[in-house]
């Protein structure tokens, strides 16, 4: 048997035919273009979706379902999209539109929650009952595996802990709250932070991290400070420190409200690798509440990369015991 999976994201949609053994045989993609209508972006995805089936050597025929994961509050019992910050979506019935393009069984997840429950089937988190998948991106997507199921709440919107406070009256997020993890612990977050503290030492002639922009500040990104931490800049090492308190301060939230047996990293941050894991496993067996415990969650990078949401799309099926 072989499945299909989309993962539509902000920069891209792409689809992906997987296997039984979470191979992925083929994939095709285009970019997102948002903003624009919905009916386009549907037709889009149904595109990419048979052109990957195209290049496997498939059809529509060879798959049983078709799962997609898709920022935002996805209502499984409606097939609504009822919110999404990121792309500006509301009430948007994708369901059917994409039932009406597919003529297929259409399974919607959030994506985060499909890139946990891609960890889950085939990744850092596949031998653990309890598992927490944080994607490190432009935002801070969460996905929280239970039992083996994925966690999504009363009203399916639920483990957007990116949303969570942990600064009070903090910076503001594009979900209209202020202070939330995904504004400080993002990629975004970090390239906000790095700027303040260049804005700070614009008056050095040696600073590091100036030099390395060509000194244009809109040129910073998530890696300049990491970048310059490791010519041994200072101030590059203070913006580390710094973000590395934020991104801690949700991990251990999270561990002490889910004591999960994994939390894996995923994004374009989590290619930091150990100068990321390692100050960060220091922080949170400093701060966890379970400290004293035998057994203690594991902090790990993501392995599946940004084939995870694809994966774990397409074995939604699975999630809802189909």
């Amino acid at each position: 048997m072989n499945y299909l999976g989309i993962d539509l994201g902000g920069t891209n949609i792409v689809a992906g035919v997987v296997n039984e053994d979470n191979q992925i045989l083929a994939k095709a993609s285009c970019k997102t273009n948002i903003p624009r209508p919905e009916e386009a972006i549907c037709d889009d995805m149904a595109m990419v979706a048979r052109e990957a089936l195209k290049k496997a050597g498939l059809t529509m025929d060879d798959v049983p379902w078709v799962g997609i994961g898709c920022p935002g509050s996805v209502n499984q019992g409606t097939g609504i999209i009822e919110y999404s910050n990121n792309l500006g979506f509301h009430n948007w019935p994708l369901e059917k539109m994409m039932t009406d393009r597919m003529k297929k069984k259409i399974i919607l997840e959030n994506d985060a929650n499909a890139a946990a429950y891609g960890e889950y089937v085939a990744g850092a988190a596949k031998d653990a009952k309890d598992a927490v998948a944080v994607t490190l991106g432009t935002g801070v997507g969460t996905g929280i595996i239970i039992d083996g199921k994925i966690y999504s709440g009363c009203n399916y919107a639920g483990a957007e802990m990116g949303h969570m406070v942990i600064v009070k009256d903090g910076r503001p997020c594009t979900c209209g709250r202020e202070g939330c993890w995904e504004a400080y612990a993002s990629a975004t977050g970090l390239i906000a932070l790095t700027k303040e503290a260049m804005l700070e030492s614009q008056a050095d002639p040696d600073s590091v991290m100036w030099k390395m922009v060509g000194g244009d500040i809109d040129k910073v990104s998530g890696r300049t400070a990491f970048d310059a931490m490791r010519q041994g800049d200072s101030l590059g090492k203070a913006v580390v420190d710094r973000y590395i308190s934020y991104l801690g301060c949700g991990l251990v939230n999270a561990i002490n409200i889910f004591q999960p047996d994994v939390i894996c990293l995923g994004g374009g941050i989590s290619k930091e690798g150990e100068n990321l894991l390692r100050p960060l496993r220091a922080y949170v067996e400093r701060e966890r509440y379970s400290k004293h415990a035998k057994k203690q969650t594991q902090l790990c990078t993501a392995q599946l990369g940004n084939d995870a949401g694809i994966i774990g799309a397409a074995f939604l099926g699975r999630a809802i015991g189909l």
